[in-house]
């Protein structure tokens, strides 16, 4: 699944580990989320849309098929 998320903790200054420290993930979760090699569980998304702010949908975008 492609997703914004890169560009959402760049846009509010966060390292990736200081994300993963919000979310209770580790750095590398935030790695593998960001290149859409791991897609989140239903939790952890809204965790993500809570920490910026925006709609879940605003994150993630689903690939084609």
């Amino acid at each position: 699944m492609e997703n914004n998320l890169s560009e959402y903790r760049r846009e509010r200054g966060f390292s990736q580990q200081a994300l993963a420290d919000l979310l209770g993930v580790s750095r590398q979760t935030v790695i593998s989320l960001e290149k859409g090699r791991y897609d989140p569980s239903l939790p952890l998304a809204f965790k993500l849309s809570a920490v910026f702010g925006c709609r879940i949908e605003d994150l993630f975008v689903p690939g084609e098929n």
